[in-house]
């Protein structure tokens, strides 16, 4: 069911305009890296890990295109500066590439999976609660019958937030009083979407790291109640990481990968910073795949991470 697939010149105008920030913030980098050399030289090489760890590459990532690109020069001896963008977009979307597979493609419901129940995770602030609206509208709009979980019974503001964006898109929303067990949340939520026939779940979840084992034992807790409704349940579970906090966004990926089975992610509010970098190695670094972008507050400013677009609107197809 490819809802988000085709890739129009609308979406990528939002792309583009979504990375502005993070592109100028690199071209200008890579424009001191160079200043005043002909050839990429060890020196260039060197100011270019600078850029792409001070870009929030991360530095993992940085040392695998520097190698990249290293053999690349010694391979083809001489490389002018000029050719750095093209090398640079040409080598991440080749790492990328080769960790990945296959492009990443949009929560598809299979047959007999019905109703194919989602567990959003995330730390309060990121955009959790906008990525889940904006996933439910996509979905109604593609004439499926969907419920969401407010299973956020530690914040008031977060049931009220699901309650508005259950509104906006004309779909119920399942809640409980405040404090009340989020695990008897996903349980009703579960029981009712079974009851309506319904064909997603969404179900939202509270926002809390503090306490690792505290977090790992209350998403347990919410899939094993899950399960004595729907046996498979989640089919997935999104990680939701705020682009904007860049490496604050790989320690948060890397406490919630130990602490549940995080299947997919979604990086949000790139439009708004120069971080955009941290899609590149959260994508190389997890062996998860990122499966969705954040590009700005629209209820359609959602789109499928697909790796050739994304690294070509950063750098800049290939002339």
């Amino acid at each position: 069911m490819g809802f988000f697939s085709f890739f129009s010149k609308e979406k990528k105008e939002t792309l583009d305009k979504g990375l502005s920030k993070t592109k100028e913030s690199v071209f200008s980098k890579i424009a001191r890296a160079v200043a005043g050399k002909s050839k990429v030289d060890d020196e260039v090489l060197d100011n270019l890990e600078e850029v792409l760890i001070t870009s929030d590459v991360g530095v993992e990532t940085t040392l695998n295109i520097i190698k990249r690109i290293e053999e690349r020069v010694a391979k083809d001896k001489y490389v002018n500066t000029q050719e750095l963008n093209n090398i640079l977009r040409e080598e991440i979307a080749a790492l990328l590439t080769e960790n990945n597979t296959m492009d990443s493609e949009e929560f598809a419901i299979p047959e007999g999976k019905k109703p194919y129940v989602i567990m959003v995770v995330g730390v309060n602030g990121v955009g959790k609660t906008t990525t889940i609206g904006k996933l439910a509208h996509q979905f109604k709009k593609n004439g499926l019958n969907v419920y969401l979980g407010a299973a956020d019974t530690f914040r008031a503001a977060a049931v009220e937030q699901l309650d508005i964006w259950g509104e906006r898109v004309g779909i119920p929303v399942i809640k409980q009083k405040m404090g009340s067990d989020p695990a008897s949340v996903a349980y009703d939520t579960l029981s009712s979407a079974v009851a309506n026939n319904a064909d997603v779940v969404i179900i939202d979840t509270a926002g809390r790291l503090h306490n690792k084992i505290g977090l790992m034992n209350e998403l347990t807790k919410i899939k094993n109640v899950m399960q004595k409704v729907i046996p498979d349940a989640p089919h997935e579970v999104l990680l939701v990481l705020d682009g904007s906090t860049g490496q604050n966004a790989f320690e948060q990926a890397k406490q919630f990968t130990k602490a549940t089975e995080v299947t997919a992610m979604a990086i949000t509010k790139l439009d708004g910073t120069a971080k955009g970098g941290v899609v590149i190695g959260i994508s190389d670094q997890f062996k998860i795949p990122v499966k969705y972008i954040g590009l700005g507050e629209g209820i359609d400013d959602l789109q499928v991470f697909r790796r050739k677009e994304f690294v070509d609107s950063l750098f800049g197809e290939n002339k």
